[in-house]
């Protein structure tokens, strides 16, 4: 999830609505762990896993991508799903330490299930998520069935959107990590596939953080922002022991880099600090991405969908908000309760 700046930014709440017309690039991976994690099988007696078709293929990310896809384009907002591509190798120590914990996860998962404590269960199982590439695939292939772009990253996902939005091919970045204001982002968009849901007795609502008034309001620069989030902690980074967003903050502000805060200090200057520093001021990108909606083929769509054990109540809701968004071209059916 990268470094945190919540306690640097003022988050605008929006209505998605507000976005009409807009070209967002969202961090696909991010999305996908939210739709394993929270669409499950709840069931007293269920493992508490993702749910599965009838040959066992989890689908819980094709149900969320599928729903929250037509619910924006109903809007008449322009998803752009980018997925990651290759890690940086400084990424490296990240992963292996989110593998190793879902390893720990799974095992304490199998255990509950084997004594019968489902709750247990249930409650290992969401930490022990795993998107494979087989999934990404199938994700990527319905989502250009549904006429959206989707592509893969040369490296990061969020980063990736990050220069495009820089570069002005899309208008902005929707992922949870704060990251993409390091990267570049000119706005980032929070919440955008949560909107409008339930979370501890509260209602979700997609906020907006625009990069240049963050850096104004604190009086930084991109490059102090970028050693800021280095000492917070990034996924290139555990970060300075002892430094938080505020203290860092006050430091950044007085000694202007990293360099003059640990002489300062007298501590080690983070290791590969200018390798980490190039990753977020020159990310390398994919530049071969087609970014315009295409028309969906309703009947390869929905044998698609059908293949996965999706049911009708949920195609056809679907499709009608396909129906809204103009997407739908005329391919020979008279109305689209030709499909029900």
């Amino acid at each position: 999830m990268g470094c945190n700046l919540k306690d640097l930014s003022n988050p605008i709440k929006i209505e998605l609505n507000s976005l009409t017309g807009k070209k967002v690039g969202i961090d696909a991976f991010l999305v996908a762990f939210q739709f394993l994690t929270s669409i499950r099988d709840r069931s007293e007696t269920g493992d508490g896993g993702p749910l599965k078709d009838s040959k066992g293929r989890p689908v819980s990310h094709l149900m969320g991508f599928l729903d929250r896809t037509t619910g924006l384009l109903e809007k008449g907002i322009i998803p752009v799903f980018i997925f990651d591509g290759e890690h940086p190798d400084l990424k490296a120590d990240t992963i292996a330490m989110r593998r190793q914990s879902s390893i720990d996860a799974e095992k304490k998962w199998k255990n509950a299930l084997e004594i019968g404590d489902y709750k247990e269960a249930h409650k290992w199982a969401q930490r022990c998520i795993r998107y494979t590439p087989e999934m990404v695939e199938e994700t990527i292939e319905m989502l250009h069935l549904l006429g959206v772009p989707a592509f893969r990253a040369a490296a990061e996902g969020e980063a990736q959107a990050a220069v495009m939005a820089a570069k002005g091919d899309i208008d902005i970045v929707a992922t949870q990590d704060w990251d993409a204001l390091l990267y570049g982002s000119p706005i980032l968009i929070r919440n955008i596939m949560s909107d409008g849901s339930k979370r501890m007795g509260r209602t979700i609502k997609a906020e907006k953080i625009i990069l240049n008034e963050l850096l104004t309001e604190n009086n930084l620069t991109r490059e102090e922002l970028i050693d800021l989030g280095i000492m917070i902690g990034t996924d290139f980074h555990p970060g300075i022991k002892g430094i938080g967003p505020k203290t860092g903050l006050k430091l950044i502000k007085k000694f202007g880099n990293i360099e003059r805060i640990c002489a300062e200090k007298d501590i080690d200057i983070p290791e590969n600090l200018d390798l980490i520093r190039k990753i977020f001021l020159n990310h390398p990108i994919n530049e071969n991405y087609d970014l315009n909606l295409k028309p969906v083929n309703l009947e390869s769509l929905k044998e698609w969908l059908l293949s996965r054990d999706f049911s009708d109540a949920r195609i056809e809701r679907n499709f009608k908000r396909l129906e809204k968004s103009s997407q739908v071209r005329n391919i020979g059916q008279s109305s689209l309760s030709d499909f029900f």
